[in-house]
């Protein structure tokens, strides 16, 4: 996919620095907005089909909206076939399937057009910005910082759930960003994870995709730990690759949903 990004894109971050999701996605009205972070978060693949969305309650507390503005906004995307609310036991709403020629993905992608800019730009910033964090720890790691890598790296490798290996992942990711020694770096680091799951957790990857991710991790590890600077830049960037495409921002991408299914 093509870095560039045409037109003016809006600013990602606070005064302070932080990274402000309602100036990443500010549409007209609350529904809008919160469809379109839902919306979103299909787009990039944290959430999937057949994915159920958290219980409207505790959406509604994570979201900071009231669930008249939630129910509207779910019942937009259900509109365009993005979202179904299955009623009785083991119901909810859920990610329907959203083939790449149907009629329900050209509608997907047009109204993700308006948000298409700034996706890309959120995940250029995550490509930087992690590159930049391994470099740094690579030059910067002490004895304690790789041994902490390598236990965030076990328990990632031997996570027995969806949520054991988000922890663990994320766990890894800020072991790396406390080896920079820099605190306005394990600041970035930890709102790149809160910017870039838009409110929702992060989706663990397909069977395939963990187990290139489990490698890719061990060799970025090894990188830091032997403190090769361009080694440990040049492998996350490569897992950034990996794991960081967005399904219907790139369109040319390997299908990660298609791959997912096949070994679900």
């Amino acid at each position: 996919m093509g870095r560039e990004h045409q037109g003016a894109v809006p600013p990602i971050a606070d005064v302070r620095g932080h990274l402000d999701l309602s100036r990443i996605l500010r549409p007209q009205s609350a529904p809008d907005q919160i469809a379109d972070r839902i919306l979103a978060a299909i787009a990039v693949g944290i959430l999937y089909p057949g994915d159920r969305l958290p219980p409207e309650r505790e959406l509604t507390s994570r979201l900071g909206v009231s669930r008249a503005t939630l129910r509207e906004a779910i019942g937009r995307l259900a509109a365009f076939g993005v979202l179904e609310t299955r009623r009785g036991r083991g119901g909810g709403t859920f990610v329907t399937g959203v083939h790449r020629e149907s009629e329900e993905r050209a509608a997907l992608e047009r109204a993700l057009a308006p948000i298409k800019s700034t996706l890309e730009a959120l995940l250029d910033y995550r490509n930087v910005v992690e590159q930049a964090l391994a470099r740094a720890a690579a030059e910067r790691r002490t004895d304690d910082d790789v041994a902490a890598m390598r236990s965030a790296l076990a328990a990632y490798e031997d996570a027995a759930s969806a949520q054991a290996s988000r922890a663990a992942d994320r766990a890894l990711h800020e072991a790396i960003a406390r080896a920079t020694h820099n605190p306005l770096l394990e600041r970035a680091n930890a709102e790149l994870f809160e910017g870039t799951n838009l409110g929702f957790d992060s989706h663990p990857y397909s069977p395939q995709l963990h187990a290139k991710a489990r490698q890719q991790h061990r060799a970025i590890v090894d990188a830091i730990a032997r403190r090769d600077v361009i080694a440990a830049g040049t492998l996350t960037h490569e897992h950034f690759l990996v794991t960081g495409t967005y399904p219907l921002i790139d369109p040319d991408e390997p299908d990660h949903t298609a791959a997912r299914a096949s070994t679900a």
